[in-house]
């Protein structure tokens, strides 16, 4: 790209390159029997899993962490456990409140996406050179913000 093409450049390939990992996970993650698996549940997941503490996690929580309603929290969590990825339980010292933890199934597609994550950043590596890759992750760290974790991202492409 020439300097005087515009910046607009830039972020579409940086989302072209999440998109093309993060179409590349599912894929696996289908073949590895987690067909149903889309983006936003590993957001789920992470958020149950960061945000829940020891207990689990409610819908209001889940709702604050992704930037949605709890109502949408909700038919996430619904959908969730449906498919088995996540569990309902109570809190014990309020039994009142629905709280939601994450099954083994989850478990077994988290570590599933963490092996196909890793694969594909060997493969970038043996495609771009293992110094090149880690100098882009670098200068990657230093343009962004510190927090690896934004699970209110996919929420955010529907802000109007």
């Amino acid at each position: 790209m020439s300097s005087d093409e515009g910046g607009y450049e830039l972020p579409l390939r940086l989302l072209l390159g999440f998109r093309s990992i993060v179409d590349e996970v599912h894929a696996e993650l289908a073949e590895r029997g987690h067909a149903e698996m889309r983006p936003m549940h590993g957001f789920v997941f992470q958020a149950v899993g960061r945000v829940g503490g020891r207990y689990g996690c409610t819908a209001a929580d889940l709702g604050r962490a992704l930037g949605v309603s709890k109502q949408a929290a909700g038919k996430h969590i619904e959908a969730l456990e449906r498919l088995g990825y996540l569990r309902r339980g109570h809190d014990p010292q309020d039994a009142r409140r629905k709280v939601y933890t994450l099954t083994d199934r989850a478990t077994d597609a988290l570590t599933e996406s963490a092996r196909a994550f890793d694969r594909i950043h060997r493969r970038w590596a043996d495609i771009l050179g293992a110094d090149r890759l880690a100098a882009l992750e670098e200068d990657l760290r230093k343009v962004t913000p510190g927090d690896l974790f934004r699970f209110d991202t996919p929420n955010w492409f529907g802000v109007s």
